[in-house]
């Protein structure tokens, strides 16, 4: 299945898609978009909890590793799961994107386009997960 944008599970048709997700989120998460930088409503949430993936709902960031850079979208210096460098256990794959004339990283869970990964983040892995708040979806934790 070439359509799907990993490994996982198979993709819904795209008019079920379309009846799921608000019209943003559809085109950030299916047609690998970008929400305007300032604008998610994660960008300041500071509460204690899990983001989800808005498509498949698989856990793919903590708030424990958010954190401000500045750049207007959510970012976090790590994905959920890592170990390490090992990224086997999380719910997200990175790969090659080089649109726009350039070569960067962008990072897609099972069934979502997330966002794009970049080298100058906080250590100590010095990531920065630049993560469009519509495609997550954020679930606090319990007292």
């Amino acid at each position: 299945n070439t359509g799907s944008l990993t490994k996982c599970e198979p993709s819904l048709a795209k008019s079920d898609w379309q009846r799921k997700l608000t019209p943003e989120q559809f085109y950030v998460t299916r047609e690998k978009g970008t929400e305007l930088p300032f604008s998610g409503i994660y960008l300041n949430t500071k509460e204690a909890g899990m983001y989800h993936c808005v498509c498949c709902d698989s856990p793919l960031f903590s708030s424990e590793k958010k954190y401000c850079s500045g750049t207007g979208w959510p970012s976090f210096s790590e994905a959920h799961g890592t170990s390490g460098s090992d990224e086997s256990n999380t719910g997200i794959l990175r790969r090659l994107d080089t649109s726009l004339g350039l070569a960067r990283t962008e990072v897609v869970c099972k069934q979502a386009h997330l966002g794009h990964v970049f080298p100058d983040g906080p250590g100590p892995t010095g990531q920065r997960f630049c993560i469009n708040s519509v495609a997550l979806k954020f679930k606090p934790s319990k007292h």
